[in-house]
């Protein structure tokens, strides 16, 4: 289905649970967010039944966020699930890569084909500020567990904080290459916990990529809103997706669904649709709700200009 700007709209970021076993700076209260009663959440079977419409108005791409998704208990059932729906033909998962050892073999024989790893820093001591607790070593593990799978590329996230992680892009951007790693360079934007002050610490890409240095242009992938390099000889790749610098609205093929059953037509737009509002009172409007939703998508968002208005989400609670 394409969307009021001629956009073909075919993936869906769904958020199962704004629950996280880390409290990253820029993404979730030091103190964590107020639980919801579990009957303000969309359950496995209703995320399933949208899934179901979603393919049926041609989305075919699904990834599963949270919070952290893999806290979530039975996550390998839901997978199987979606994985099993007519149409769908990707599955992936955006994870902070504590758990992720010693579930990805199950995951992925479920029907998991990639994940995506946020992880900000190499240091030890320097993560576990960012993360404020989280323990590295663990998130290594997890990335060489899918890399034996050939859950490949593996995908690194990477926000790059001024003041805070810049002098370490060299060190991600060699991670890519003697493995099949694709590290990708994430502006930070100004949402959430980092609304008041993530301009003061913004680092364009550009000067992420004037750090590197050498990289070699490559075709990009136009399914996705990564611009990407290689280093030379590298076997991974190396992506800048710039929110800020250089937006990729015109090429959005995307919508979102928060764990609350939330439908957002843009990540950085307050417009929501309360979708498990429509699942519960009448299951048959769910395909026209969506419908409705992709035609009003935005051309593109407004960060930084005087048209933006503060999200009243942190990011844990949109699933990025």
């Amino acid at each position: 289905m394409k969307d009021g700007y001629s956009r073909k709209i075919n993936y869906m970021r769904i958020s199962i649970t704004d629950l996280c076993n880390l409290r990253c700076q820029y993404c979730m209260p030091e103190k964590g967010i107020h639980k919801k009663d579990h009957r303000e959440m969309l359950s496995f079977e209703e995320i399933t039944e949208i899934v179901k419409s979603a393919a049926r108005l041609g989305i075919d791409k699904i990834r599963l966020t949270g919070g952290e998704p893999l806290v979530k208990k039975d996550i390998v059932k839901l997978i199987e699930k979606i994985a099993s729906i007519e149409g769908i033909k990707d599955v992936a998962l955006t994870t902070n890569g504590l758990l992720l050892k010693d579930m990805a073999k199950d995951l992925h024989q479920a029907g998991l084909k990639r994940v995506n790893i946020s992880i900000d820093s190499l240091k030890p001591d320097r993560y576990e500020e960012i993360t404020r607790g989280g323990k590295l070593n663990q998130v290594l593990d997890g990335i060489q567990e899918a890399l034996h799978l050939k859950m490949a590329p593996v995908k690194l996230n990477v926000v790059v904080i001024g003041g805070v992680n810049e002098d370490e892009v060299e060190d991600f951007a060699k991670l890519t290459v003697n493995d099949n790693i694709d590290v990708r360079f994430i502006e930070l934007m100004p949402v959430g916990e980092a609304s008041g002050w993530a301009k003061e610490r913004f680092i364009s890409n550009e000067e992420v990529k004037r750090r590197i240095g050498g990289l070699i242009p490559l075709i990009n992938d136009t399914s996705g809103p990564a611009r990407l390099y290689q280093l030379p000889g590298a076997k991974g790749r190396i992506g800048f997706i710039n929110p800020i610098s250089e937006h990729f609205c015109g090429a959005c093929n995307r919508i979102r669904l928060t764990s609350d059953g939330k439908l957002k037509p843009c990540l950085h737009s307050n417009h929501e649709i309360d979708l498990l509002k429509v699942l519960k009172e009448d299951p048959r409007h769910v395909d026209e709700v969506l419908q409705r939703a992709i035609l009003s998508k935005p051309e593109k968002h407004y960060l930084y200009t005087t048209e933006h208005e503060i999200g009243h989400r942190n990011m844990s609670e949109i699933g990025g």
